[in-house]
């Protein structure tokens, strides 16, 4: 299963030419991870409040196209490989004729926030991504 979550380039994403900053790709794709634990029910301010905490081990990102100011793009995110503490995510930026502007593979490690160690992800967490694959 494929979650999408529709991004609006906006002014700020950009730089003086009007073409997304590369940086704002990761934005980008952050979004779109969280928005898929909010369909999912899963709010990270709970989730803090419980010393759980995702972060961004690893990123390979690759820059194929540039995206500009006032395009309406979609991030497409799957989950490739789900661990006891760690997500691999697979993103893509495309536009609405699925040309790719951006993909990245991102791996998020689930940790003990006051400990800043691992941690299992939560079960309810692994067994909605684990629908999701």
């Amino acid at each position: 299963m494929m979650f999408v979550w529709p991004i609006s380039i906006y002014y700020e994403d950009t730089d003086a030419g009007g073409v997304v900053y590369h940086s704002n790709y990761l934005n980008f794709f952050e979004r779109a991870r969280t928005q898929w634990l909010k369909s999912m029910g899963v709010r990270q301010a709970e989730l803090l409040a419980e010393d759980i905490a995702f972060v961004v081990k690893h990123a390979e990102i690759d820059f194929r196209k540039a995206a500009k100011f006032e395009q309406d793009l979609l991030v497409e995110s799957k989950v490739e490989e789900l661990k006891k503490a760690s997500l691999v995510f697979h993103q893509r930026l495309v536009d609405h004729q699925g040309d790719c502007y951006c993909e990245a593979t991102v791996v998020v490690a689930c940790i003990s926030l006051s400990r800043m160690r691992p941690r299992a992800i939560p079960l309810n967490i692994v067994q909605e991504f684990d629908c999701a694959r």
